[in-house]
């Protein structure tokens, strides 16, 4: 398998991101798939014209075992979707020890600026908030290298371990169960869009009745959590 020029920064982007959410596919297995899908070198206008059941039936059906709704996923970053400019991390609002009493920290699945647009397996960062019924600060922006690791899951469920919650596009079923293993509530929010403003509706939960094991991560006393129908579900 050879190309006559280098694959575009862009077009390696994608093969990169899109070989991240197909479990133990690495981007040079993906490039042979795509060789044999549409020919090389892979374009733009090449990549457009990908289906699904191309995916999973070239290379004599390399990839033809994997989970639907990733192959999906990959497809929609092989043809650009979602993928953001490259940009520099949002200015941070570091908190000292003590500043926001009954906090909890939340990550956020991001492409770029300070948006939650990340599907869990392809995210180029995560955003970190500290949240408390009266503020929101941007504490931390950790950006994911998972290029070598060898369960790019759990790579990612540790780079967020001090967290509480994390909300996400989007996240197939066993990466969450690996998720909330270590103790991180994964709450999936399709609609997307500015994370501050996802984080204004947490803060109305927060200060009004927290469901018992918010409560519970927030600190409070068994005696003061008010049970109720959890607000936070993630969606099925």
């Amino acid at each position: 398998m050879t190309m006559d020029k280098p694959l575009s920064h862009d077009i390696a982007l994608r093969i990169g991101l899109a070989a991240r959410v197909l479990p133990d596919i690495s981007p040079v297995r993906l490039i042979r798939v795509l060789a044999d899908a549409i020919g090389l070198p892979p374009t733009a206008d090449k990549l457009a014209s990908l289906r699904v059941k191309d995916l999973k039936t070239a290379a004599n059906g390399d990839l033809e075992d994997l989970d639907l709704d990733a192959l999906k996923t990959a497809l929609a970053l092989l043809q650009g979707e979602g993928i953001a400019a490259t940009d520099p991390p949002p200015v941070l609002e570091p908190v000292s020890e003590g500043m926001m009493p009954g906090s909890i920290r939340v990550a956020c699945a991001s492409n770029g600026g300070e948006v939650l647009d990340g599907h869990f397996g392809s995210a180029r960062r995560f955003l970190i908030y500290q949240v408390s019924a009266d503020g929101v600060r941007l504490i931390d922006a950790r950006d994911v290298e998972d290029g070598q690791a060898e369960d790019k899951t759990a790579y990612r469920a540790h780079l967020i371990r001090d967290c509480q919650l994390l909300y996400v596009a989007s996240i197939g079923g066993p990466a969450a169960a690996k998720v909330v293993k270590a103790d991180i509530h994964p709450i999936q929010d399709a609609a997307g869009g500015s994370a501050r403003a996802r984080l204004t509706d947490l803060q109305r939960i927060l200060a009004d009745k927290p469901p018992p094991w918010l409560a519970k991560v927030m600190g409070h006393a068994p005696e003061a959590r008010i049970r109720f129908e959890p607000a936070l579900e993630m969606e099925a």
